[in-house]
């Protein structure tokens, strides 16, 4: 899966718009606020060390992550963002609903995507497990950190990708 493939993308005359002028929306769930927050704060550190703006970023919070898929869906309907990331954490307490509500999420932040045709960025942890001790919050700590760096990245990539097949479509 980590092969290099020749596309149509990489091949164009057509440029990528600078990640800098873009607007993008970064929405977090409040649930395990400590924890959660770490994937905010890599993601815009990591955002500015490409080139965006702090100023273009607009931050937004809903209670749990069952809401992100509804803001993502409204923050995408108001066409202002290139791109939006959802960010969010769905622990198992030992009760089913947790594998319900993280099937909910995810599928809910890829029809958004789909419906929207605005990139949906998820950087949603849905751990099996997950208990409130040391150990695992200072794993997914750091866990989130990783995963905003990556949201960040995905942000600025799928953005540039989705501006040149627009491109290349108007073209065509």
């Amino acid at each position: 899966m980590n092969q290099k493939t020749n596309s149509i993308i990489e091949d164009t005359q057509i440029q990528r718009p600078p990640a800098g002028g873009q607007r993008f929306a970064f929405v977090q769930s409040c649930w395990h606020r400590e924890i959660v927050d770490q994937g905010r704060e890599a993601f815009l550190s990591e955002m500015e060390r490409r080139g965006v703006d702090a100023g273009r970023i607009d931050l937004f919070e809903v209670p749990g992550a069952f809401e992100l898929p509804l803001h993502a869906k409204l923050l995408a309907r108001t066409g202002r963002y290139s791109a939006i990331v959802a960010c969010g954490f769905v622990v198992n307490g030992g009760i089913y609903r947790h594998e319900f509500v993280a099937e909910a999420v995810i599928n809910g932040l890829m029809t958004v995507q789909l419906e929207m045709e605005v990139p949906v960025i998820s950087a949603v942890l849905t751990p099996r497990d997950f208990h409130d001790h040391e150990e695992h919050r200072k794993f997914f700590h750091e866990h989130f950190r990783v995963k905003g760096t990556e949201a960040a990245a995905a942000c600025v990539d799928t953005t540039g990708g989705v501006h040149i097949i627009r491109e290349l479509a108007k073209a065509a």
